[in-house]
């Protein structure tokens, strides 16, 4: 095994407390997270001085003495002489590098024979000769640059004479986390009766902390019940200066106004998690910065991504991202203008609720993985190495949180608003049997046929899922033996709902469940038996579905019959078969053209399914023509989907017509599913490996690979967003959309069974 390409970043680097070692810690860990084990970060840290050193981790491979030029010098010659390291990233900040201007990180450019990307941190306006010329040579001694807002981006073109094809915009990074009102966190804090105002940061006279504080008695007595907490250490530099004059002077200035029971200082350098902690404990946030010219803030940044209102000074970066939906803007050294929005945020409660929404629903493009992705993009721009093998994404592991979350003692609910169940949404059959597909076959392939590395708890959870999802299905049979769809949030059938809905799809979704139960060798003897009862049931009003793709889930689950059992009810499960196949081969002579290789004049959602059927149907009867026409039309699909690189689904606002425009958005994670599972099922029966990079890539929609170059999987609940727009994600994790990255996710571990 080859050893893993290396990406060597020259940063500060916790544990130094550091605005930029935190920002570095949270890039090479979603790098990780994303190439991990083919590509591999590595530091080259920056230390204070000579004397000064840190317990970092294993990352770190080099430390520089930030004022001996030599050491800048040495550390560019170790990596030059390093073979498997393909890319250097410089993290950019003047203050950390020692010379005029921070101008020593030139040494180490002149010296450097490794492609690199330079990341700015700050690009300071109005620039004097000496400034210009120190950046102009950082602009041509590196491959490429990073700026953190289009406002820096700018003023490198315009005051610095940079060419913009040079720069990249890729903002910084947020921790994604599920939207969560403030309650329970500030509960746990022990602040459920307060409305908190936050503001975190490594303090310093720069923060303008003392205008907030100015503010607050007018704020208190209209609204007595608010506390200002200000989270963070005295900035490093400062403390060595000056000690804790600056937060003296804050302590003084609370108790001289008397609010001290408005006021609490928490002095400690917290990890991440506390951060969001307090974050999520907030219900405003208040950004006090003082420099008009400073280019971002990760502060700032983590309040919006949390989905907080801010309040803020017009630094750069707040002029660019907080607009009147989302926060709103103050003067600078203005305790009036303070004072007057927070009032105003205080006294519109619902006022606070939608800036924060709108905030988090419009900042998701930040998270890590989102902005990893962008770096991925950006180094293989000047790497082929990096390019080869960062098409090769790390996949997420099985995590079933989400749908567990979803579920209640009755079913799994339909949908979401954000992470959280819509109750008022009801309960579909669909979603019941794609999530029982789901729990039952991660129960058989891990907790099953790796049962030694799961615990009896566990396996328990999954098992009392499958239960409820039986149940369900067993709830909706009616007495003509047909499946409903619609349960309503009451738990009653919606008959009127039922009635104009076609129910073809979710009869033949709930026989490929209930199969796949049947015929499962390690699910309790119990809820195979039940699955088994259901099946049989149905089969005795045998009738032809008329929707092609009813037809082909339930040919699917005929397969999986055929494993086990030769006949159901008297009926011939092979004969079966054929009828259901023979049905796909018909709509599609009739339809079919040189041009247009397919069962419908047009295309619309799963549409994978019907190719995978025919494959499927050949696997179990050994006729010929199921595999001509199965891979003809996978071909076909695969032909109108795969576009410039990409996996592009059907899109839901209009789809494709075999005479008409393609659609492209509203792209639904259930298509993308389907054509995951039809791929790994041709490449099983086939064993052509175009089929398996094809799979791969149609998975990696999921993690970035799409029209919006976002992330659609969420790794921090394991829920799956509902859809692709033109312009957005829609942020919902349904039930729908989850279940169907969790199937598409289990056929990409090469469970042969999991197929849609």
């Amino acid at each position: 095994m080859n050893e893993a390409i290396k990406i060597v970043y020259v940063s500060t680097f916790p544990t130094r407390e550091c605005g930029i070692a935190t920002f570095t810690a949270d890039l090479t860990a979603a790098m990780d997270d994303l190439l991990e084990p083919a590509i591999e970060s590595r530091v080259a840290a920056i230390n204070l001085d000579d004397v000064s050193r840190y317990r970092y981790s294993n990352k770190v491979i080099f430390q520089i003495n930030q004022y001996s030029e030599q050491e800048y010098i040495d550390t560019a010659r170790n990596i030059n002489g390093m073979g498997r390291v393909k890319l250097v990233n410089i993290q950019h900040e003047f203050g950390i590098f020692a010379g005029e201007y921070g101008s020593y990180i030139l040494s180490f450019l002149e010296e450097l024979k490794k492609p690199s990307v330079l990341t700015f941190h700050s690009v300071l306006p109005s620039p004097d000769a000496k400034l210009k010329a120190i950046v102009r040579s950082i602009a041509e001694k590196t491959s490429g640059l990073v700026t953190m807002s289009y406002l820096s981006k700018d003023i490198l073109v315009r005051e610095y004479g940079v060419a913009e094809e040079k720069i990249s915009m890729i903002p910084h990074g947020i921790h994604p986390m599920p939207y969560t009102s403030s309650v329970k966190p500030k509960s746990t804090l022990g602040f459920s009766k307060k409305v908190i105002f936050l503001t975190f940061g490594l303090l310093s006279r720069g923060k303008g902390i003392e205008y907030v504080i100015e503010a607050l008695p007018e704020v208190v007595k209209a609204h007595p019940d608010i506390l200002y907490i200000v989270l963070g250490v005295t900035h490093p530099n400062v403390l060595k200066e000056e000690g804790e004059t600056y937060r003296n002077s804050l302590i003084r200035k609370v108790h001289d106004l008397k609010l001290s029971s408005h006021v609490n200082f928490y002095n400690e350098y917290v990890s991440v998690d506390r951060l969001l902690h307090f974050l999520k404990a907030a219900d405003i946030y208040i950004s006090t910065s003082l420099d008009p010219n400073q280019a971002v803030s990760g502060t700032f940044s983590y309040a919006l991504g949390s989905g907080r209102p801010v309040v803020s000074t017009p630094f750069a970066q707040a002029r660019e991202l907080l607009t009147p939906e989302t926060g709103i803007l103050v003067n600078f050294r203005d305790s009036g203008s303070y004072a007057k929005a927070i009032i105003r945020l205080l006294e519109d409660p619902s006022l606070r609720e939608q800036f924060g929404k709108n905030a988090y629903f419009r900042t998701r493009n930040m998270t890590w993985e989102n902005v990893a992705l962008e770096y991925s993009k950006l180094f293989s721009r000047y790497s082929n190495d990096i390019a080869e093998v960062s098409e090769r994404k790390k996949i997420p592991r099985v995590n079933l949180s989400h749908i567990f979350r979803l579920t209640d003692d009755f079913g799994v609910i339909q949908f979401a608003r954000f992470s959280l169940p819509d109750i008022s949404s009801g309960y579909t059959l669909d979603d019941n049997a794609r999530a029982l597909i789901a729990v039952c076959l991660y129960y058989g392939e891990l907790g099953g046929a790796l049962k030694a590395a799961y615990p009896d708890k566990q396996k328990s959870e999954l098992l009392k899922r499958v239960e409820i999802y039986l149940r369900f299905i067993e709830f909706v049979l009616g007495a003509d033996c047909m499946f409903c769809n619609y349960v309503k949030p009451d738990r009653s059938i919606d008959i009127e709902l039922n009635k104009k809905d076609n129910l073809d799809d979710a009869n033949g979704r709930a026989l490929w469940a209930l199969a796949v139960v049947s015929a499962s060798g390690y699910l309790p003897e119990s809820a195979r038996d039940k699955a088994l009862s259901l099946l049989k049931k149905r089969i005795k009003l045998y009738k032809m579905f008329e929707s092609p793709r009813a037809t082909a889930f339930y040919a699917k689950g005929i397969c999986i019959l055929l494993k086990k059992i030769k006949e159901i009810e008297g009926r011939d499960l092979k004969e079966l078969l054929i009828t259901h196949c023979d049905r796909l081969l018909s709509l599609y002579r009739g339809v079919s053209s040189e041009e247009w290789q397919w069962f419908e004049n047009y295309l619309t959602y799963s549409n994978a399914v019907l190719p995978e059927a025919l494959i499927l149907g050949h696997e179990r009867t050994g006729n010929s023509e199921y595999l001509d026409i199965g891979i003809k039309t996978l071909d076909f699909l695969i032909s109108k989907t795969f576009v410039g690189g990409i996996y592009m689904p059907i899109g839901q606002d209009g789809w494709h017509h075999k005479i008409g425009e393609r659609r492209y958005f509203d792209q639904q994670p259930e298509d993308v599913s389907a054509m995951v599972c039809a791929l790994a099922t041709a490449y099983s029966i086939t064993g052509k490996e175009h089929y398996k990079k094809l799979m791969h890539e149609a998975f990696n929609w999921f993690l970035g690979d799409n029209s919006l170059k976002q992330v659609v999987y969420d790794r921090s609940t394991g829920g799956c967003y509902d859809g692709v727009g033109s312009g957005h994600i829609n942020l919902n994790q349904g039930a729908e959309s989850t279940t169907s990255y969790l199937i598409a996710r289990l056929a990409i571990m090469g469970v042969k069974d999991i197929r849609q």
